[in-house]
């Protein structure tokens, strides 16, 4: 690597460690923590005003975990670690039912509003748990993390208890779900042994090795039959390049802790090709939301949109995919996704960044959060980068 490219890398490490700990970790910690019942609010406008009390599990989870991840890799702050509880405090009072499964949405004092069919609460309460571990020694909450994976294995496994996306007369599987366990299972063995969580991972693996790639379309599919054939309607036709890009730095991290896994990091570097090429925009820049694998428009509204997190997984992987190959091809393309990122999402005014913008770039709406934007894709990229870009500089 040359010296160009060792202070560019130099200078975003910096600048993303100076971006969490200065805006985005203060934004929340500010505006959305809940004083009075615990937990955090995601729904709030530019200037971080509460326009919703309703409070998204899935962010208990994401929220708990950003924090104990900032206090283990950023900083020793204190407030870092008391967030991260007071999430997993309202978790454990009140986002568990009676089946042991979560709910998806509840009041400010955790009075349950709506339970849905996934399980990412739980993924994301795994992840949170253990990172909690992780930053204080905790066996108690290592255990959990460990009995909560299980127990969302179970869900999966077990016919009946999770509610089918569609009847009988169409099968299917999805990729969500299967690229989240790879995330989870790696997070929980983090803190804890157990030989459930790289089975999971060999399972996850398989499946998108033989279910979700799809080499006539050049492409990974986000719903496929149970044998991996590809429905051919609009929903099944579906790619989600930001899912996919996302799916490809999971895979290039699981590749990195074994030992640089050959198998794997070749497929995580094919899946991001792929996914690049189809979700890049080469008139406006960022990474598009939907497309279809046979170039019929997409169904669904928001399908030209740029939203903020698949920006946030494609200048992740381009990293991770650097690493792995010392291709300085993956250090433009992380230039390209940085500086389009930076330019749109930042609110040089009121902090953090925008969620949703037009596909030229422009501001869709305004707001900081909501039940699925809050605490999360950004802290996340902000914290892992500094990492990913420490351990270049090492090596190359």
């Amino acid at each position: 690597m040359d010296n160009q490219w060792k202070s560019y890398l130099q200078q975003w490490h910096d600048r993303y460690r100076a971006d969490a700990i200065g805006n985005i970790l203060p934004f929340w910690l500010k505006y959305g923590r809940d004083r009075e019942h615990g937990g955090v609010y995601t729904c709030l406008d530019r200037e971080g005003r509460l326009m919703d009390p309703t409070k998204s599990v899935w962010f208990q989870g994401r929220c708990a975990f950003i924090y104990a991840f900032a206090y283990n890799n950023l900083e020793k702050n204190p407030e870092y670690l008391d967030f991260s509880r007071s999430c997993l405090d309202f978790i454990e009072a009140h986002c568990f039912d009676t089946d042991g499964r979560m709910f998806f949405e509840v009041t400010a004092d955790g009075t349950p509003l709506r339970k849905r069919r996934y399980v990412f609460s739980e993924c994301f309460a795994a992840i949170a748990m253990s990172e909690y571990a992780l930053a204080t020694g905790s066996r108690e909450y290592a255990e959990k993390s460990l009995a909560l994976f299980k127990e969302i294995c179970r869900f999966i496994a077990t016919p009946g208890v999770l509610e089918p996306k569609y009847l009988p007369a169409q099968q299917a599987v999805g990729h969500s779900i299967t690229m989240i366990l790879i995330n989870t299972a790696a997070r929980v063995r983090e803190v804890i042994s157990d030989p459930c969580l790289n089975e999971q991972i060999d399972r996850s693996l398989e499946a998108i090795r033989t279910l979700f790639i799809h080499p006539e379309f050049k492409a990974l599919l986000e719903t496929v039959t149970p044998d991996g054939k590809l429905i051919d309607t609009l929903n099944g036709r579906t790619i989600n390049p930001g899912h996919c890009i996302e799916t490809a730095w999971f895979l290039l991290e699981e590749a990195k802790y074994r030992n640089r896994d050959a198998r794997i990091t070749e497929m995580a570097l094919q899946i991001l090709d792929w996914s690049w090429d189809w979700g890049w925009d080469n008139e406006f820049g960022g990474i598009i939301n939907f497309r279809d694998c046979k170039n019929f428009p997409p169904q669904d509204y928001s399908q030209d949109m740029k939203f903020w997190w698949p920006q946030c997984e494609a200048v992740i992987a381009t990293l991770y995919a650097y690493e792995a190959t010392g291709n300085e091809r993956y250090l433009e393309m992380h230039r390209l996704a940085n500086d389009w990122a930076y330019k749109h999402l930042p609110d040089p005014e009121f902090g953090e960044w925008y969620g949703y913008l037009h596909r030229d770039g422009s501001v869709a709406q305004p707001a900081k959060g909501n039940i699925f934007k809050g605490p999360f894709h950004i802290p996340r990229m902000l914290i892992k980068c500094p990492l990913i870009i420490s351990d270049i500089l090492k090596t190359r």
